[in-house]
């Protein structure tokens, strides 16, 4: 008696798979916000405070 080779998934096995793979992308997303949080991105040193009441003025 030969044994039947099922060539087709069973369900459980491929919603496994897929919430295995969206775990490790959602792990792989924290790991590459964390990285980006330490990197030190040059930012401006003073603060500009510009004036527009004369341009608001000339608008109305």
């Amino acid at each position: 008696m030969q044994l039947k080779y099922n060539r087709n998934q069973s369900v459980g096995s491929s919603i496994l798979r897929f919430l295995i793979r969206i775990i490790l992308v959602l792990i792989l997303f924290v790991v590459a916000v964390f990285l980006i949080e330490k990197i030190n991105f040059p930012s401006p040193k003073q603060n500009f405070k510009i004036d527009i009441t004369n341009e608001i003025k000339k608008l109305k």
